[in-house]
C-alpha cells in the first residue's frame, strides 16, 4: 500500500530526493562524457577505397571500434558460425517466449521492473545477434565456397564485407551501408546495426548482473520477501537471461572496452527518471523499495545501486 501520496510536491521537494537526483544524473553526465570521447572509430573520415586511407584508418582507429566480423564470428576459428548462429536462435526464442508468457500471465504493468526492461533487451540483443550470424554464416559460405575469388578487384568495395584483406564479397548489394566504407587492418568496421549490437551487449553485460544480483541476494531475502511468490516465471527471469549472455560472451569475439559501461549507467539512469516522471503524476507502488523516497536510507540504496 502506498504510504504517501507522490503526486504532492512535498514528497519531492526535500533533500532526500535532491540527493538522489544529484546521484543518478551525474552519472548520465559521467556517461555522455565518456561515450563523446571514447565512441565509434578515431577516423571519421578515412575510407576504405585506396591504400593510403586504409593505413590512416589503421593508425588512428579508437579503443570504440567495432568490426563487422566480430559480430557474427565465434571466438575460435574452428567453431563454425553456424553454432554461434543456433545458439542464439535458440536464446532468442525461450527468452522472447517467457516474456510473452510474463505479460500475458501479469499484464503491461511488469514493465515497471527494471527486470522487465533488462529482459526485454537482452531478448533484443538475441534478435539481433539472429540476424546479425545469418548473414555472416552466408558469408562463411561464401568464402569458404571459392568463389570469392573471381570477384577480387570487381569494384564491390563500396559497401561489401571485407572477408579477407585479398577478397571481397561479389554481394554487396544484399547489406550494405554508407558506415560500410571503413577499413582498419584488413578487417571492416561495423556499420549502425553492428554499433548497436555492441553497445546492447554491454549494457546487459552490467544491467543483468545487477538485477539478479539484487534480487537474489537483496530484494528476496531481505527486503521484499513476502511481495513475491516463487514461480517458475520469477525464477527464469532472473536467472536465465544471465546464462544465455554468459554463453554468448563465451562463445563471440566481441570485446569489451570498459568505457561502454557508460551506456548502462545511461540505461539504468533512465530508469530510475521514467519512475520518478510515473510517480510524479500518478500515485502507484513503487517496483523496488529503496526507490521509494520514504524508505530508511533511500539516497544511501540510490548511491550503491
Amino acid at each position: 500500500m502506498m504510504a504517501v501520496d507522490t503526486t504532492e510536491p512535498e514528497y519531492w521537494l526535500n533533500w532526500k530526493f535532491l540527493l538522489c537526483a544529484l546521484w543518478v544524473y551525474s552519472c548520465m553526465v559521467l556517461a555522455c562524457f565518456l561515450i563523446w570521447k571514447y565512441e565509434g572509430p578515431s577516423s571519421r573520415g578515412s575510407s576504405g577505397d585506396d591504400g593510403g586511407d586504409r593505413e590512416e584508418a589503421s593508425s588512428r582507429a579508437g579503443p570504440g571500434v567495432v568490426y563487422l566480423e566480430d559480430c557474427w564470428k565465434p571466438c575460435l576459428e574452428e567453431i563454425h558460425p553456424g553454432w554461434l548462429l543456433g545458439f542464439r536462435l535458440v536464446a532468442f526464442f525461450i527468452l522472447a517466449s517467457l516474456l510473452l508468457v510474463d505479460i500475458i500471465t501479469d499484464g503491461w504493468s511488469i514493465f515497471l521492473y527494471y527486470t522487465q526492461w533488462t529482459f526485454l533487451l537482452v531478448t533484443l540483443y538475441f534478435g539481433l545477434g539472429s540476424l546479425l550470424s545469418i548473414y555472416g554464416c552466408y558469408q562463411y559460405a561464401y568464402k569458404t565456397s571459392g568463389d570469392g575469388s573471381d570477384m577480387i578487384g570487381s569494384g564491390a568495395d563500396r559497401g561489401s564485407y571485407i572477408i579477407a584483406p585479398t577478397g571481397e564479397s561479389a554481394y554487396d548489394h544484399v547489406i550494405k551501408s554508407p558506415c560500410y566504407s571503413k577499413i582498419h587492418g584488413g578487417q571492416e568496421i561495423a556499420g549502425f546495426w553492428g554499433y548497436l549490437f555492441q553497445i546492447m551487449f554491454q549494457t546487459n553485460a552490467g544491467a543483468v548482473m545487477i538485477t539478479d544480483l539484487v534480487f537474489w541476494l537483496i530484494l528476496y531475502p531481505f527486503l521484499a520477501h513476502n511481495q513475491y511468490d516463487m514461480n517458475f516465471i520469477l525464477i527464469g527471469t532472473h536467472s536465465i537471461n544471465v546464462v544465455f549472455l554468459v554463453g554468448d560472451a563465451a562463445l563471440n569475439k566481441l570485446r569489451f572496452p570498459w568505457f561502454r559501461i557508460a551506456y548502462f549507467l545511461l540505461w539504468t539512469g533512465i530508469f530510475v527518471s521514467v519512475q520518478w516522471v510515473i510517480h510524479a503524476n500518478v500515485s502507484i507502488w513503487w517496483p523496488y523499495p529503496f526507490l521509494d523516497l520514504t524508505f530508511p536510507g533511500a539516497p544511501i540504496w540510490m548511491g550503491l545501486l
